[in-house]
């Protein structure tokens, strides 16, 4: 079930937040302080494009570095991508296949708004 709910996702919704997660991080990357955001973005990225049976956690030691880190993501980029991902779940929520989709994609928002000082984990 994991497979096909990843490969509609990667279809309807996956590849598209991915290439912005993608774009974000490249423009991270390019001057050296912002890598760290660079480094999340290509990460959320990853897990942008197959979601399911994976999750996000709290990353254990993650401190003040990672709260102001996330202050300032937000600012930057966080907010455009948690509004893509809102648009997207309202669409997806339109039809019954698209439900688990649309929840998916409201799962994502948090992650997109602070992405440091968390880590993706297999879900059993």
């Amino acid at each position: 079930m994991r497979l096909i709910l990843n490969v509609i996702w990667l279809v309807l919704a996956g590849f598209w937040m991915a290439v912005g997660y993608a774009v974000a991080g490249i423009i991270c990357c390019i001057l050296i302080i912002t890598i760290p955001w660079g480094i999340a973005s290509f990460r959320i990225a990853n897990y942008a494009l197959w979601p399911f049976g994976r999750e996000v956690v709290d990353k254990p030691g993650a401190g003040t570095g990672s709260l102001l880190g996330n202050v300032i993501w937000i600012i930057v980029a966080g907010l455009w991508l948690a509004i893509g991902h809102v648009i997207t779940g309202i669409a997806l929520c339109v039809t019954i296949i698209g439900i688990p989709l649309g929840l998916a994609n409201f799962k994502l928002v948090k992650v997109s708004l602070v992405p440091l000082g968390k880590e993706i984990i297999e879900v059993p």
